[in-house]
């Protein structure tokens, strides 16, 4: 029997032993890798499961962290599965992730945090920042076109801007239509300051349920982003290079010289002038190609510094680029430095505290901005210069005020520069309060500087392009924002509940000055300011520094949200979010508030105990939502009258002797009050995969109702305005839609792994209801002759729709009667709609929908051992464009082409096109000869890399080495007779695709270097 109790009591003593062992904290290292690719992962969160005690992997994915023996450490890393692994006394490990093909394993960026997709109930799409810095876009927005179903990305091609975005069609009239940016929790309304290489994740929120706790800014969609942090490890160095060019595709071929001779001596015969402008048409041949003297291939180069790492209290990161972009126009030069910073320290086990800072300097030699409208109206037989190198002046051939300018000379004197600084950035605190409750307060500022200075010489080049006075012209806008957040967020799960709290209150300010200076007379001084570049003489001839501040906006809001899951089936989210904003301040100062709710369910049906036995859905989730949300990029102060004093009409003379006395008077009418535009969305999906989650499938409805919509009416002169319109709470618009996102990937061999995805979007937009009830708002006259508007808005139809005349064919000879009399052989033939014998405004109709129906993408990656190659397709459909390049005349200027070889020129000769005399009024009038198919299909980027096998390069201290060479927009299938079938609103919704002076489409062709130290 004592033998007995010694033997138990050794046993007991052993396993304390064991078990105290197990107990101390060791010296933990691993390793974490791709599953599939075995390629190192960076910045994977190692926890410790159950305590707050963590670390991240280096870039060589190694990691260090202490724990106790028998601790069970959860490894997660965003698009990857997690994994929790037992140490079992291990004290080095090697662990491999395997990508989240499982469709609700991943990890998503959302609002105030993060959440896994399974318990998301809202539509959000995240775009990896490595996918994205694989473009060659200078904008880290275009590199996101054709990757995210219902986002429209149109790019301007004009170096250093920004491109227009939007985000499930377009809803507001009188206000931008861009999403909210928020950039490492500060708010933006572009990231043109940011670097590509910089960016760690983009997230896309579509619906309401996502985008209220974003209240005023989210009826637009918003953009979370998130850029690189450091890691744990040692300092490690990366460069990213490229160079290459950029050349102008799809240029519209123009009349040669003989042929524009002979298409203004059919203009002058058809308008009675004799004789003929040319007499010898042959003798010009092929004259002058003006976009060949003007354009050039453009040279980009690009590089990208890193360098990161950090100790187990400190990491950091910082990184420094430099852009150097030619444009396509000789003189136009983009340059563009930026310098990124990030530091987190985690001072105390409870405490964590950090800062982001982001720097941006660029500069510009800018264009004229009518450059290439002149380019395409240019005549060919007007040399560029004279045998004696003087200027070809288009006085000297009278082809009149149309063409009447030499585009080499407007280049060659056209002097402005623009001058950027930006510096933003935020600091943090993070307090862990509680086991599960966190405390977080960040200030973030925004601070920028622009200037514009334009100078013009005395010179001598044409009788057209001459200055007897030198005139300088600057201005300078700076602008002043902050933002001060405070987050408390909760997380508890018990037992299969889990539950996250959000509270928290935001404080924004936005301040804009504005300076603009003038003087005539003054020498050039090459790096002038607005206060340096006016010299003491120049203030007794002309200047006007007039500095103003703009309008000061600030905003203060306070949010909270709540997230349940039971059981990782059945989920609910709900938000509210009361927003003051002081544009909205009127003679109600109650509408200075909003409220924005939100709720959104969910049921994981994958998870239920009745699917355990199927095999055909790896994962099956049904969510729902619904949300209020506001747009406070709007006019404001819409219900404040302004009073004017102009001299011009409001001064009277008074007294004896008599003498002015200058008066006041409102004249601008404006709404008694104004509410907050707003938008209330409906989102409904269903997210599947299958096949092992090889095959994953998500689908969307949306419908999104904008109430309460500002933009302007027209209201009769009568009243007594200086202005034709009333701006205020005029409409409600409407788009609803579907999307769709189908991904397979799959990894056949160890060498050999692949990934294809395909989205579309489907929208369609609708004005339901406007103030003006059936009386259309007319707007989009750029480029048209006579004042014409080649767009309407109403009710029932979508924002900014074509309207005008139906086109039946081309008359043959002239008129003398019918429904137009005075029309010539050649002219337009419109269709009398409402048969009353005569063509008037009532005849119109509508002529296309500048509003895309459908827009897609096709993204492709292919790995074979050291090869890797992408392929990215993206194009919409259903779109129309009104060409109003053709008709943009004034006088003789060139023709294209196409419009040279089709042509009226006589009885029987076309019937399609009509004369040469086609900018005359009745032929210029908005017509469905000018609207267009803009659909189009191009190959958006193409990329072939190589990494060198590892083994060979540690010898040289390199840990990574791959080249790669890289083809933008090289493939473009479309049908539209102009430039480029991406068209903007040039700062006008309601003149959406209208081209009458669009940037050429170019393709970007370049080579690379990505090198890790």
């Amino acid at each position: 029997m004592k033998r007995i109790f010694t033997i138990s009591g050794l046993v007991l003593f052993c396993f304390f032993f064991i078990n105290a062992a197990f107990a101390q904290n060791a010296t933990i290292k691993g390793t974490v890798s791709d599953a599939t690719t075995g390629e190192s992962l960076i910045g994977v969160s190692v926890i410790v499961k159950g305590t707050t005690n963590g670390t991240q992997t280096d870039v060589s994915g190694a990691f260090t962290i202490t724990a106790p023996l028998n601790a069970t450490l959860t490894i997660s890393y965003l698009g990857y599965t997690s994994q929790d692994i037992v140490l079992k006394g291990q004290t080095a490990i090697a662990i491999k992730l395997l990508p989240a093909s499982r469709l609700l394993e991943q990890v998503v960026v959302i609002g105030y945090g993060t959440q896994r997709k399974v318990d998301n109930t809202g539509s959000v799409v995240s775009v990896k920042g490595a996918d994205i810095a694989k473009e060659a876009s200078q904008n880290a927005l275009s590199s996101l076109q054709g990757k995210v179903a219902g986002v429209n990305i149109i790019n301007s091609g004009s170096p250093g801007a920004s491109p227009q975005v939007t985000i499930r069609g377009l809803g507001t009239i009188g206000g931008s239509s861009s999403p909210l940016y928020v950039v490492d929790g500060n708010w933006y309304d572009d990231i043109s300051f940011l670097n590509t290489a910089d960016i760690d994740n983009v997230s896309v929120l579509k619906d309401a349920s996502s985008t209220a706790i974003y209240g005023i800014r989210g009826a637009n969609g918003v953009m979370v982003i998130t850029t690189k942090r450091g890691s744990k490890g040692k300092p490690v160095i990366n460069y990213t290079g490229y160079a290459g060019w950029q050349k102008a595709t799809n240029l519209v071929k123009m009349a040669n010289g003989t042929e524009y001779a002979t298409a203004i001596n059919e203009l002058y015969q058809y308008n009675g002038i004799t004789p003929p402008l040319f007499s010898n048409p042959a003798s010009f041949g092929t004259g002058t190609n003006w976009y060949d003297q003007i354009l050039r291939n453009a040279l980009v180069t690009n590089h990208e510094l890193s360098i990161g790492g950090g100790s187990q209290s400190n990491v950091y990161n910082v990184s420094f680029g430099y852009l150097d972009q030619d444009g396509l126009v000789k003189t136009n030069k983009y340059q563009r430095y930026t310098l990124h910073v990030s530091d987190d320290w985690t001072v105390v086990k409870a405490l964590k505290i950090g800062f982001t800072l982001s720097g941006l300097s660029s500069e510009s030699n800018d264009i004229n901005g009518g450059i290439f409208h002149e380019l395409f109206g240019a005549a060919p037989t007007l040399p560029v210069f004279y045998a004696d190198g003087k200027y070809g002046d288009p006085g000297d051939y009278h082809t009149g005020d149309g063409n009447n300018y030499n585009p080499q000379a407007t280049i060659d004197f056209f002097n402005q520069k623009s001058r950027n600084k930006r510096v933003t950035g935020n600091v943090y605190a993070e307090l862990s309060i509680l086991k599960d409750l966190k405390f977080k307060t960040s200030y973030g500022v925004d601070i920028a500087q622009a200037e514009v200075r334009s100078y013009s010489p005395v010179y001598y080049a044409t009788v057209a392009q001459q200055s007897t006075s030198s005139s300088l012209d600057v201005q300078h806008t700076e602008t002043r924002n902050w933002i001060w957040e405070n987050t408390l967020t909760y997380n508890k799960t018990i037992g299969n509940h889990k539950i996250t709290g959000l509270v928290g209150m935001t404080a924004q300010d936005y301040t804009t000055y504005y300076a603009h200076g003038y003087a005539k007379n003054v020498p050039y001084v090459a790096n002038g300011s607005l206060t340096g570049s006016f010299p003491d003489t120049a203030k007794n001839v002309l200047q006007t520094v007039v500095p103003s501040q703009q309008p000061h906006i600030r905003d203060l809001s306070y949010f909270a949200r709540v997230n349940y899951s039971f059981n990782d089936r059945y989920l609910l989210n709900a938000s509210i979010r009361q927003d003051g904003s002081s544009p909205y301040y009127g003679t109600n100062g109650a509408n200075v508030f909003g409220y924005f709710p939100s709720v959104g369910g969910g049921w994981v049906i994958s998870n239920e105990s009745f699917m355990k036995d199927q095999h055909i859905f790896d994962d099956l989730k049904l969510r729902g939502s619904w949300g209020k949300v506001g747009n406070r990029n709007v006019p404001i102060n819409l219900s404040n009258l302004v009073v004017t004093s102009d001299p011009s009409y409001l001064t009277a003379v008074f007294g004896n002797p008599q003498a002015p006395a200058l008066g006041a008077s409102i004249n601008t009418v404006v709404p008694p009050i104004t509410v907050w535009e707003n938008a209330q969305s409906t989102d409904i999906g269903l997210e599947a995969s299958f096949l092992h989650s090889r095959l994953s499938f998500e689908a969307d409805y949306y419908n999104r109702t904008t109430d309460n919509a500002i933009f302007a009416i027209p209201i009769p002169s009568s009243v007594g305005t200086s202005g034709g319109n009333i701006e205020g709470n005029q409409a409600k618009i409407q788009n609803r839609g579907a999307e769709f996102l189908l991904s397979w990937k799959d990894q056949p061999s160890k060498s050999f792994s692949y990934a294809v995805s395909a989205n579309l979007g489907i929208n369609t937009n609708d004005v339901l209801s406007v103030q003006s009830g059936k009386n259309p708002i007319y707007s989009g006259g750029n480029g048209i002759a006579n004042g014409a508007l080649a767009t309407r808005t109403v009710a029932g139809e979508p924002i900014g729709e074509f309207y005008g005349y139906k086109v039946a064919g081309i008359f043959q000879q002239d008129q003398t009667s019918g429904p137009q009399p005075t029309a010539k052989a050649g002219d337009f033939q419109y269709v009398d709609v409402n048969h009353d014998g005569v063509i008037d405004t009532r005849d119109r109709v509508v002529l296309g929908n500048p509003n895309p129906k459908f827009s897609y993408g096709i993204n492709s990656s292919f790995t074979y051992k050291q090869f890797d190659f992408e392929l990215d397709m993206q194009g919409v459909a259903d779109v129309s464009i009104y060409n109003a390049n053709i008709a943009y005349r004034y006088g003789n200027e060139n023709f294209t082409q196409d419009f040279y070889d089709h042509r009226w020129h006589g009885a029987g000769t076309s019937n399609t096109y009509p004369s040469v005399n086609v900018g005359s009024n009745a032929n210029a009038a908005p017509n469905s000869f000018y609207v267009e198919s803009g659909a189009y299909f191009r190959v958006r980027n193409a990329q072939l890399g190589y990494t060198f096998p590892a083994a060979g390069l540690k010898s040289l201290g390199i840990q990574k080495l791959r080249i790669f060479a890289n083809a933008q927009n090289a493939l473009n299938i479309f049908g539209y007779k102009g430039f480029n079938p991406e068209v903007g609103n040039s700062g006008n919704v309601l003149g959406q695709g209208l081209d009458a002076n669009v940037y050429p489409l170019y393709a970007t062709y370049n080579f690379g270097v990505n090198l890790t130290f």
